[in-house]
């Protein structure tokens, strides 16, 4: 799933219709401009959609292997794009053989070795920065619904992400991605962790004459760079994203896609991590508000909704502050509403 969350920045438009994209860098600095025809863009854009959205979108995974045209290393090629991550295949072994499979259930390192015998694309995203506190961090990366329900809330993404079992949830996009998330392995340290998501989902709709489906593996890493475990602590977030499409077809399209599957993907990891320092820096200065927004999640269990109050708040629920309406006012003023959303998809 491609775009979950989307910020409000204007497109560099050319004279003669062209549209300049910027992503973001491993340090989330601007990345190298991409510029392609403005309608062919939105229409690969659309496709792009498509094929990547079989990737688990809470946590921002869209792989992406070699297209035609890059070089034996992985490496994009020139002129395209270059937003600091890799597809080569010495990464995407050494991602593998560092995952600790010996501590896993025997089905879920079954899960794990079928991308080691069949990947379509791989892409390891450039890294991104969430400053926020390390418990609040950890408690979204283990309840992503939690996230997705405040984003829903704000009215700025349709994505929805409903737990149907523990560490398991029903994924939608809004737009036809449909699929079942698991989470088969998580470890905690006191600076950092690791957690491993296997999806399995189909896109159904106009974009595609048939039902494109197809698996996942996504590999989270995140380990504290700077400052102590309060909200002002900066945490460096690294994703693996391994996509295996079914249909010898299907592969050759999403290849072909390549380019616009690795720039929205290095894209939507950045905006999640601006949202969630965001979050955590609203939550530190007004822990009352937050307190209050959290009630309205209908979608997440009270006992999630008290702790995550709990954790953006710093423990301090009491503290006044802006109301909730003004809070959501403020969470949701840099991004997208749904309904531009879906203007967007429409074009």
């Amino acid at each position: 799933m491609i775009g979950a969350i989307r910020r409000r920045e204007p497109k560099t438009l050319f004279a003669d219709g062209r549209v300049a994209v910027e992503g973001m860098s491993g340090g989330n600095e601007p990345m190298k401009r991409v510029t392609l025809g403005g309608d062919r863009l939105r229409r690969r854009d659309v496709l792009a959609r498509g094929a990547g959205g079989l990737v688990l979108a809470v946590v921002t995974a869209v792989g992406a292997a070699p297209a035609p045209g890059s070089d034996a290393a992985g490496q994009s090629a020139p002129g395209m794009f270059a937003d600091g991550g890799s597809s080569s295949r010495e990464v995407r072994r050494q991602s593998l053989e560092s995952l600790p499979v010996e501590r896993m259930p025997a089905a879920h390192r079954r899960d794990i070795e079928a991308f080691e015998r069949s990947t379509t694309i791989f892409r390891r995203l450039p890294e991104a920065t969430v400053t926020c506190d390390a418990d609040l961090l950890g408690f979204l990366l283990d309840k992503p619904d939690a996230l997705v329900d405040v984003w829903r809330v704000l009215e700025i993404s349709r994505l929805s992400l409903d737990p149907i079992a523990p560490d398991q949830w029903q994924l939608a996009d809004g737009y036809g991605t449909e699929g079942v998330v698991r989470l088969l392995h998580r470890e905690r340290t006191r600076h950092g962790g690791l957690l491993v998501f296997h999806g399995r989902g189909a896109y159904s709709g106009p974009l595609s004459p048939r039902r494109l489906t197809g698996s996942c593996l996504v590999v989270v890493r995140h380990r504290q760079t700077e400052g102590d475990d309060t909200a002002r602590a900066r945490h460096v977030v690294t994703i693996d994203a391994f996509l295996d499409v079914d249909g010898l077809g299907l592969e050759l399209v999403t290849r072909a896609l390549h380019p616009l599957i690795v720039l929205s993907a290095a894209s939507n990891l950045h905006e999640i991590a601006l949202f969630v320092s965001q979050f955590a820096a609203a939550g530190a200065r007004n822990p009352g508000g937050v307190a209050r927004f959290t009630e309205r999640m209908p979608r997440t269990a009270p006992e999630d909704r008290r702790r995550l109050a709990l954790l953006a708040g710093g423990g301090d629920a009491t503290t006044l502050g802006p109301t909730d309406d003004a809070l959501r006012t403020e969470l949701a003023a840099r991004w997208l509403s749904v309904e531009q959303l879906d203007a967007s998809r429409s074009r």
